[in-house]
């Protein structure tokens, strides 16, 4: 899965950072009034999962954001 936006773009020093709690990237007039927490938030549910999250980035053109969740096939033995 994957969710693009156009936005200012995030330096590939700072992609890591995104997705700890209270962090935020920019100067801060481009920043949004958040918390700095959704990213984390999402990572650590991804990751509950046993999932991955990432993101790719252009400074001016935007960033697209990816993570994975693993496909588990359960079996239920069913008492009839």
């Amino acid at each position: 899965m994957s969710a693009t936006d156009t936005g200012a773009g995030i330096p590939e020093e700072q992609r890591e950072r995104i997705f700890e709690e209270f962090q935020q990237v920019g100067a801060p007039a481009s920043r949004n009034k958040g918390t700095g927490l959704g990213l984390a938030i999402a990572k650590r549910i991804v990751e509950l999962h046993g999932g991955r999250i990432w993101v790719h980035s252009t400074i001016g053109k935007g960033s697209t954001f990816f993570f994975t969740l693993p496909i588990r096939a359960e079996q239920t033995a069913r008492k009839t």
